[in-house]
């Protein structure tokens, strides 16, 4: 799978096998809508509510920062996008394209900050959002550990097609549980392919599932090894080595392997290990979220508990297109091999 570059950008383009097209609800299949008076975008507040149902802020990592970054919860939103990092080059898409919101996986201020000056790069990301009316909202670990979050979309991009169950499973407390919540949230996803593949074949299907990057996919083990059931964690998993030998997995995917933890496990008897960049590894949940969103104002009923959603608007029609970034913003843009 190859790369390009996008028009009048310097960032590659993800393939047109693994885009989805841009949604929209109209009159005819907004939920309620009785087709009569001008349509309408709905209000930031009311999209913020629709996705603090799928991943809520509290299911997020003390550290993390999640939730409205910037913009207006009384504003009216007719386009959203949805991008895994919120990089200059996603601004411009999103002003381009005429997006009232940016959601992103990952954080724009993740650390403490004491000032947001135009003259910083942040700054200078957040004076163009606010000053051409672009809110941007973050679900990060609150995503990671949803049901379906993070990692069900990535075990899905790769084949694995039966029941999943979390590597780490949530501890859900009374205050916790949601409606409907059927247990399977935590980190991580472990589940099984169709048939049973070698890992050399696994690791090509990864490669053919994910987008393609400078940083490619790699694997550590016999290349000949049987590859039955599968553990996936999108973005940083080497935290979950231990917990993916100990689940008796064939393989483990995740993203930023280290040399010296995936050295000192592969000398171990246990899975082998497949290695993938970490923005490749997150990008299938926005198709997945951006499904879900769209599904919950068109009134389809297949976006889970937010199929009960309601507007003090909802008799009248919507206008709201939804769209998945196509950009590849991972950090790596070169990749050589050494001499053989």
């Amino acid at each position: 799978m190859t790369i390009s570059p996008r028009s009048g950008s310097p960032r590659p383009i993800v393939p047109d096998s693994l885009r989805t097209p841009t949604r929209s609800v109209a009159a005819g299949d907004s939920a309620g809508a009785s087709g009569s008076g001008s349509l309408r975008g709905v209000r930031l507040s009311e999209v913020i509510a629709v996705l603090e149902e799928f991943y809520p802020p509290a299911w997020a990592e003390s550290w993390d920062a999640v939730g409205l970054v910037c913009g207006d919860p009384d504003q009216e939103v007719g386009r959203v996008l949805f991008a895994v990092d919120p990089v200059a080059a996603v601004v411009d898409e999103a002003l381009e394209w005429g997006a009232d919101l940016v959601v992103t996986h990952h954080p724009l201020l993740l650390r403490g900050v004491t000032g947001v000056a135009a003259t910083t790069p942040k700054g200078r990301l957040i004076h163009r959002m606010i000053t051409n009316g672009v809110a941007l909202y973050t679900a990060h670990t609150n995503a990671d550990v949803a049901d379906p979050g993070v990692s069900d979309a990535l075990a899905r991009a790769v084949g694995l097609s039966g029941p999943l169950h979390p590597m780490v499973p949530a501890a859900l407390g009374d205050a916790e549980a949601a409606p409907g919540e059927g247990g399977g949230r935590g980190l991580g996803r472990i589940g099984e392919l169709a048939e049973p593949i070698t890992l050399a074949e696994f690791t090509a299907r990864v490669a053919a599932g994910l987008p393609a990057t400078a940083w490619g996919v790699r694997a550590a083990g016999d290349p000949g090894r049987t590859i039955r059931t599968v553990a996936v964690c999108g973005g940083a998993g080497d935290s979950l080595l231990d917990t993916a030998r100990a689940a008796g997995v064939d393989v483990y995917l995740t993203a930023d392997l280290r040399h010296h933890p995936a050295s000192e496990f592969a000398e171990h008897d246990g899975p082998a290990l497949v290695d993938a960049a970490h923005w490749a590894t997150e990008w299938p949940w926005l198709a997945d979220a951006e499904r879900r969103l769209h599904a919950a104002f068109a009134g389809s009923g297949s976006a889970g508990r937010a199929q009960s959603w309601s507007s003090p608007h909802k008799q009248q029609a919507l206008d709201v297109k939804t769209r998945v970034s196509t950009l590849v913003t991972d950090a790596w843009s070169l990749h050589y091999e050494g001499a053989k």
